[in-house]
């Protein structure tokens, strides 16, 4: 039998698991915790395959030097990939334990709830059977996973209760044996170059143990944190920087997408085009500006030389390539650095975790044998990480009798993803900064095999026989974008399912009827019928205020959801309610799957309605939470979540399902409210008045 991919590019079981002599089973694991819950998952799974109270399952973060390489934690692939991997790795296992308590007991051993028994009734233990058990052994896929019987079962999260009570966990909470603290000084604006700066008085400054000045990289090390900052402020007030004015029109992202030059590439050519039939043609154009990550928390990073070894500490989504990145701009071997994951402020997408990481390298190198923590600020977060790209879609399509008969799309958009080791590139902030580091290329897409970037989410799920659809991504761009939850399956969603109502309000049918009418996939079917009487559309009420919209989309050939959106429009745009159906195959762990749609939903709903980068010819301007504003406890919606388990299917990913429908949802009930149709985000009052004033 074949491995699970991630099991058979590391196949050795003690990789994976080590059981203890009191029955503690400890998982390795190459994925990380983001606040996810993906840990807890894991855990889950362990615990169901090798019939263990989930109490006695200890999940360890990703560490290069003793975990398996399991890639970024990104796309909603970690239960997909990891959680096969680690199913099988306990199947394995839980079948050499039973071997070895049949070799004690004879033959008949069952387990169940940590502990062996044969049929005369004697007994033995993970604990007591651990020594006797090797697993230092490669899997070989014989053992088959238990079947999914029953209804799933949740399992208590393993990372809230320090989160809850405030215990020390995070990044920033690290403290080792003689450390420092470190602050960089970012220029001004993406194009400065730093002409001078005079050091000497911050670096006679009391407590100050290094001033560092690499090109235009520019920071302090200090042994006091708030002298770092406030020695930071001195070298800020010091430096001279050129500047130069290399940013578009922040009210016109669609020319800049435009313009080019472009990598053109094909997404999905379908049937005839020409050959289409129908008199009527309908097109429109749908966009979304960048959009920062804006974690509630700056990006933190700890990093110790000691005799040419490097150990970094980092909240980074993909710590083996933060390693390969690190050691590549610093022209070492790999082998000699090691990247420990520890949780920080989550992202779902490349946020400053490694950049912030490997600032705390370059300041570590000017004081060997201490460890050096850097944190951002706020400003540093919101104008520095690298930012989710803005996108642009143009659509038409052709009907017959208000039947779909032809769908054609061009997408233009940045690249997706700017991850470090990206291109053959460290795709690090600093590396670009320090003398002699090349600038900063233009970001890539992950190729369609990994689901795509720009083009993910693009190709409607419906019956369309005659579909065009092209990607156009800058290769020259302004600000640097990379890697933000769902990617283009946002915008494309939020496009084409946008376009929907409009076809169907053109075809003279109901939202849900008309789409039921070209979908044929049992499973998307399944989700918009749930959604639909979960949330009373056919009784819903019409007119006034208040309006009613619905999206459907499946995520990357996995997960399906569909949304009604309840919104009104008075003097703003208010979200009242969100109703979701989610089908993501076998479910592992229910309450972890709820969590993520419903925070998917409401962090889509903050970029549908609020969020928004701004800037300058020359800078980011949005660079505090006034002028970068997210979504507000207050404005939160009601979410009601339909989860529908198929224990029949693979588990497949739940982070990412909600991002595009939510949005659409949203746009389809505005339009459903107000009477016009607002095609580029964020949906604000001011855009509905500019709407209407075009009507």
């Amino acid at each position: 039998m074949s491995l699970p991919p991630h099991l058979a590019a590391a196949p050795r079981l003690s990789s994976w698991l080590h059981v203890g002599d009191d029955g503690t089973v400890t998982v390795r694991t190459g994925k990380v915790e983001l606040g996810q819950g993906i840990l807890t998952a894991l855990a889950a799974i362990a615990a169901q395959e090798l019939d263990v109270a989930p109490a006695t399952v200890r999940v360890l973060g990703a560490h290069t030097g003793l975990a398996p390489d399991e890639g970024p934690t990104a796309g909603s692939m970690s239960v997909a990939d990891s959680g096969s991997a680690l199913r099988q790795a306990c199947a394995s296992a839980r079948a050499l334990f039973v071997a070895a308590a049949a070799g004690q007991l004879g033959p008949g051993v069952v387990v169940r709830d940590g502990t062996f028994t044969a049929p005369d009734g004697r007994s033995t233990t993970y604990g007591e059977l651990a020594a006797l058990v090797d697993l230092d052994v490669d899997a070989d896929g014989t053992p088959t996973p238990k079947a999914a019987d029953g209804a799933p079962v949740d399992v208590a999260r393993l990372d809230l209760p320090d989160k809850v009570t405030g215990r020390p966990r995070y990044l920033a909470d690290l403290v080792l044996p003689g450390q420092l603290w470190g602050r960089v000084v970012r220029p001004p604006s993406p194009a400065a170059t730093l002409v001078s700066v005079d050091v000497d008085a911050v670096a006679a400054t009391e407590h100050v143990v290094a001033v560092v000045r690499d090109g235009s990289f520019l920071g302090v090390v200090a042994d006091d944190e708030r002298v770092a900052d406030l020695a930071a402020d001195g070298l800020r007030r010091a430096a001279r920087w050129d500047e130069r004015p290399t940013l578009p029109d922040e009210d016109d992202l669609a020319t800049y997408l435009r313009t080019g030059p472009h990598t053109d590439f094909v997404v999905d050519e379908t049937g005839d085009i020409a050959a289409a039939t129908g008199s009527r043609k309908m097109a429109a154009s749908y966009s979304r500006p960048f959009l920062a990550h804006a974690s509630i928390a700056p990006s933190c990073g700890l990093a110790r030389w000691n005799d040419d070894h490097l150990h970094v500490w980092s909240h980074s989504q993909n710590v083996f390539g933060l390693r390969l990145a690190v050691a590549q701009a610093l022209s070492i071997d790999a082998g000699r650095v090691v990247v420990e994951h520890v949780e920080s402020a989550g992202a779902y997408g490349h946020n400053g975790a490694d950049d912030a990481a490997f600032d705390a390298v370059l300041l570590a190198r000017a004081v060997p044998g201490r460890p050096v923590q850097v944190r951002w600020s706020r400003a540093d977060e919101l104008a520095w990480s690298p930012f989710g790209s803005p996108q642009a879609v143009d659509l038409a399509a052709r009907l017959d009798n208000g039947r779909i008969t032809s769908w054609e799309c061009d997408i233009w958009s940045q690249g997706h993803t700017s991850r470090p080791g990206f291109a053959g590139t460290p795709g690090l902030l600093a590396a670009s900064h320090v003398d002699g580091g090349a600038p900063a290329r233009a970001p890539v897409d992950p190729p369609p095999e990994r689901g795509a970037g720009s083009a993910r989410g693009a190709v409607p799920s419906y019956d369309v026989p005659a579909r065009r659809i092209t990607g156009h991504r800058l290769d020259q761009v302004a600000l640097r974008s990379s890697s933000l939850r769902s990617l283009g399956a946002f915008t494309n969603v939020f496009a084409n399912e946008s376009f929907m109502d409009e076809l169907a309000e053109s075809a003279g049918a109901d939202p849900v009827a008309y789409r039921l009418d070209h979908l044929s996939d049992p499973r998307g079917r399944a989700v918009l019928e749930a959604v639909a009487e979960r949330a009373g559309w056919a009784s819903r009420p019409t007119g006034g205020d208040v309006g009613h919209g619905v999206a459907v989309a499946q995520y990357k050939k996995g997960g399906w959801c569909a949304v009604v959106a309840e919104v009104e429009a008075v003097a703003d745009v208010r979200l009242r309610r969100l109703t979701l159906a989610v089908e993501v195959g076998r479910v592992v762990q229910p309450d972890g799957v709820r969590n993520q749609v419903e925070g998917g939903a409401v962090q889509a709903a903050s970029w549908t309605l609020k969020e928004r980068v701004r800037f300058d010819t020359c800078r980011v301007t949005s660079t505090d939470w006034e002028t970068y504003p997210v979504l507000r406890f207050s404005e939160v919606p009601v979410v009601d979540v339909v989860l529908m388990d198929r224990p029949d299917l693979p588990s497949v990913g739940s982070g990412e399902v909600a991002q595009g429908p939510t949005a659409a949802a949203i746009a389809n009930a505005l339009a459903a409210a107000v009477g016009v149709r607002v095609r580029d985000l964020p949906l604000t009052a001011e855009a509905v008045v500019a709407a209407l004033d075009r009507r």
